[in-house]
């Protein structure tokens, strides 16, 4: 496992790309309503990131065919944007990588669409939750699956289940680096963490089973059995104290 160790340019120029992912999902935030197409909310993101000097992280990342991954109700992660409309009701997972200066930034949300049941409101707070559970472990010195552990903890005595398949990663110059980082107890300790280091730290929670299926686009990612799924994503950055959440 080789994990980059960032330094205080490269850290800074992470930054920039995570504030643009953050504003991005601000821009989302007001425009989450019902009728509104994936494929409107897709553009309006390339749109975004374009006229800040930005590419998307996410646009041709190994054949993925639009810029954000859009994924409603029970489809865990990976959806592809299209004419599909929202409804009241429905909950919607947006993930969002931009690319500036050589170095990306990366986090996803779950939107309420209109009126969402009481079940799924709690959905979203638990997945929420979990990652700032996991947080309490993002500190120099203590090892990455504490971070794992306390995800897994929070989100099974809530009630939901954890994915197993999806995972979160290091996160860099590239999209995807060291260490790759599961949202569910590991039988070691993982790396020790050290400042420097940056994470997308990322819970995929499910309000039924664990167990996901692939879809037959090669990209969609659904639970197994139908039951609605929430997303919950920030690039984390090891320092001496405290983490920074660079894209909050």
């Amino acid at each position: 496992m080789a994990i980059i160790i960032k330094n205080p340019q490269q850290i800074d120029k992470m930054r920039r790309a995570s504030r643009l992912v953050k504003s991005a999902h601000e821009l989302l935030d007001n425009m989450i309503t019902e009728g509104i197409s994936t494929r409107e909310l897709d553009e309006t993101i390339v749109k975004f990131l374009k006229r800040n000097g930005a590419t998307p992280s996410f646009k041709n990342y190994k054949g993925f065919p639009k810029s954000v991954c859009i994924s409603i109700n029970d489809e865990v992660v990976h959806g592809i944007p299209g004419a599909r409309k929202l409804a009241d009701g429905d909950i919607v997972s947006i993930d969002i990588g931009a690319y500036i200066g050589g170095f990306h930034g990366d986090a996803a949300r779950t939107y309420a669409v209109g009126s969402i049941s009481e079940e799924n409101a709690r959905l979203l707070d638990v997945t929420k939750q979990s990652f700032f559970e996991g947080m309490r472990y993002a500190r120099k010195g203590c090892f990455l699956y504490q971070i794992s552990a306390a995800i897994q903890d929070y989100v099974e005595v809530n009630g939901f289940s954890v994915v197993r398949e999806l995972i979160g990663h290091g996160v860099g110059a590239a999209l995807h680096e060291d260490p790759e980082i599961p949202n569910f107890r590991q039988k070691n300790k993982g790396p020790r963490l050290r400042p420097g280091m940056t994470l997308a730290i990322e819970p995929m929670v499910n309000a039924g089973t664990h167990e996901v299926v692939f879809l037959d686009d090669d990209w969609t990612v659904v639970t197994a059995d139908g039951k609605p799924s929430a997303h919950y994503e920030n690039t984390v950055l090891i320092t001496d104290g405290d983490p920074e959440i660079l894209t909050i």
